[in-house]
């Protein structure tokens, strides 16, 4: 951990109603993230990364334990405050692109800022400054289905990072990416970690990701099997 602790986790458990049965899905998970992190929750399918990610992110609650983010325990917010939550301070990035077909590349981007209510002027500036993260300037009038997969996600990751959030959480981001693309956006996403010391989190099991995380948390069973901290080497190679 880098800084003070931004999310802690005791005693998590997650089930979910299977019929008469449930089905556990995490099992007494204990984990502290500090400010500045970069760090990946790793696993095979099933393993319950995504499910703890969704709960970081206020998509859904805790059936037992405590999970606090950002000062807020999730499981107590409100419906409106789970969303006044992400809204401010949280980004997202899904292996599903999750855009708007019908609005230009600009206009998905700048969306998390019309709920936040930045003039015209401001929200215009930080729309062009997330695209040049991810180098989709030239494509600021295009829409979702004239684009490749690749960038459709490197939309998707600028829309995450241009209200420049406190906490990013990304399930699996490289999923459809090459890996030149792959290596351009984690580099991105490690040059805003360490510059505006925006926490990242993954979900991921992709070993392009991996290679750049400085925290590994291997998830076995829906139990931590590994938290693993990375000392810093040489740059990863392009």
């Amino acid at each position: 951990m880098e800084n003070q602790s931004i999310i802690t986790i005791e005693k998590l458990v997650k089930r979910f109603p299977m019929g008469k049965d449930s089905f556990t899905a995490l099992k007494n998970i204990n984990l502290k993230f500090g400010t500045g992190e970069f760090t990946g929750l790793i696993g095979p399918s099933g393993s319950g990364k995504t499910t703890l990610l969704n709960i970081l992110g206020s998509l859904d609650v805790p059936t037992e334990g405590t999970v606090h983010v950002l000062g807020k325990s999730i499981g107590k917010l409100s419906t409106k405050e789970a969303a006044q939550l992400r809204k401010e301070s949280l980004g997202f990035i899904f292996q599903s692109y999750n855009l708007l077909v019908v609005h230009t590349v600009f206009e998905n981007v700048e969306f998390p800022l019309l709920l936040l209510k930045y003039s015209k002027s401001v929200r215009y500036k930080m729309v062009m400054d997330a695209l040049e993260w991810v180098g989709l300037t030239e494509k600021v009038h295009s829409k979702p289905p004239q684009l490749s997969g690749g960038e459709c996600q490197r939309v998707a990751i600028a829309r995450a990072m241009v209200k420049k959030p406190s906490l990013v959480l990304a399930d699996e981001p490289t999923a459809n990416l090459d890996a030149v693309n792959s290596h351009h956006i984690l580099k991105t996403m490690e040059t805003l970690n360490r510059e505006l010391n925006t926490t990242f989190i993954f979900a991921t099991h992709d070993e392009k990701v991996i290679s750049y995380l400085r925290r590994k948390i291997y998830l076995l069973d829906g139990r931590v099997d590994k938290d693993e901290i990375i000392t810093p080497q040489k740059s990863v190679a392009q």
